[in-house]
């Protein structure tokens, strides 16, 4: 299934027998969502090694409601709305921190709420523990991806979430020697010793200096693509227990490093860029602002992994399963493929990136038996990249896709490419029944 680039069982399988074949390892009782995550786990552990890795964790719904008049009612819940049916997801996207390069999933976790879903007052919410809390899945990724960081051998992980994630919490208990703590401010903390609060005394701060930085557009915010200079300011804080934490084994207060990041001369009509982040690393100058900021901005992959996961490619949310559990399990092993579309986008013209982070050793050998037929005559149609190199893979993908192979036009955007590792896999199949790999039996 992980081959696959589509999430429509009728349109992946080649056959009848294929068909039924993934529909009843989707209904298996003896396959768990736990296990299929834990493979996803195991396949990121092989990347990591000796890296600084940055772990994204952010959530999305699938929203199941236009299904609703044929899913089975077992473990059926609510999602954003508290009407419609569906599910949550809160994958943590693991990251070179050299490049932004997506290396794989460390942990995904899955939830649903309750038909009968409270809301915050009913629940006094405020005074619960943060372990019966939904944002809990902020320290839980961070605990349940550390077996992955460990095994993996990464050097350093650097926990990255937006405003959601801004919790005392997080700050008190999952830093360490290894780990850091990257998130976007969400509200204006107290400050110890100190009168002002973070957001006045962040602003009475001096300026470190500017960057220039390309905004992509946005059509859900009505922001539009532009090139915009930031004022940079940063400065070490203490931020005091929240009153509603004292009876809590927390201490008084955490030191962070603050950076602040905001538009000079906005375009009319555009609202200014404005980010406040607050970090476990060492910010004391404009180069490690500047650092903390880059790896802020990466957070968008996780967004493009939704997207891919969604309407922009494997359509999840369009499954014909009539089984809550089966779709949750599909989704785990959609989230991996959408991975390994992501890195086919970023590795278009990354000729650095070996392709073992993509392709196996048999994939690799099976492209480099395609690779004239997908080339021209003129040099203009040769694949101008190393053939170790994922940006080399990804050119004969493309190809493959219906690209037309000419650096003047435009990149192969992520329709192309899944279409392109469709061919490709029945391409492959053929390869290795014709290798002798595959064993056909009745």
């Amino acid at each position: 299934m992980g081959q696959h680039q589509s999430v429509n069982i009728r349109q992946i399988s080649r056959n009848r027998a294929q068909q039924v074949g993934y529909y009843r390892f989707l209904e298996n009782e003896n396959v768990t969502v736990s296990e299929l995550v834990q493979s996803l786990s195991e396949h990121c552990q092989k990347n990591i090694e000796g890296r600084h890795v940055l772990a994204v964790s952010d959530s999305s719904e699938i929203n199941l409601q236009s299904h609703s008049g044929r899913l089975k009612p077992e473990q059926l819940g609510v999602v954003g709305n508290n009407t419609d049916l569906g599910f949550y997801i809160h994958p943590t996207l693991v990251l070179d921190a050299e490049n932004g390069f997506p290396l794989g999933l460390s942990t995904v976790q899955l939830w649903s709420r309750d038909l009968e879903h409270k809301n915050k007052h009913e629940r006094n919410y405020q005074n619960l523990p943060i372990e019966q809390k939904e944002s809990y899945k902020w320290l839980a990724s961070a605990e349940r991806s550390q077996r992955c960081f460990t095994k993996g051998g990464a050097l350093m992980v650097t926990h990255i979430g937006d405003r959601e994630s801004d919790l005392y919490e997080e700050w008190a208990t999952v830093p360490d020697q290894h780990n850091h703590v990257l998130v976007r401010v969400r509200q204006d903390r107290r400050l110890l010793g100190q009168s002002q609060s973070l957001y006045t005394y962040l602003t009475e701060q001096p300026c470190e200096g500017v960057c220039t930085i390309n905004v992509p557009a946005d059509a859900r915010i009505g922001r539009t693509a532009r090139e915009a200079l930031l004022m940079i300011r940063c400065v070490s804080v203490k931020i005091r227990r929240p009153d509603h934490l004292k009876a809590r084994d927390y201490p008084p207060s955490i030191t962070l490093y603050a950076v602040e990041a905001i538009e000079v001369n906005p375009p009319a009509g555009q609202e200014a860029i404005h980010w406040r982040l607050l970090t476990t690393h060492r910010v004391v100058c404009l180069e490690q602002a500047l650092q903390v900021i880059e790896w802020y901005r990466w957070r968008w992959r996780i967004e493009q992994l939704f997207a891919t996961l969604k309407q922009a490619g494997l359509n999840l949310e369009a499954t014909q399963l009539e089984s809550v559990v089966a779709i949750q399990k599909l989704t785990v092993l959609a989230l991996g493929v959408a991975v390994r579309t992501l890195q086919m986008v970023e590795g278009r013209e990354r000729a650095d990136l070996p392709v073992s982070l993509t392709f196996s050793d048999a994939q690799q050998q099976c492209l480099s038996v395609i690779e004239p037929s997908l080339q021209g005559r003129t040099k203009k149609l040769q694949n101008p990249y190393p053939p170790a190199s994922l940006a080399w893979a990804t050119w004969l993908i493309a190809r493959l896709g219906g690209w037309s192979g000419y650096s003047s036009q435009r990149p192969p955007g992520m329709p192309t490419l899944v279409h392109g590792l469709r061919q490709f896999e029945s391409i492959f199949l053929g390869w290795k029944l014709a290798q002798n790999q595959l064993v056909c039996t009745r």
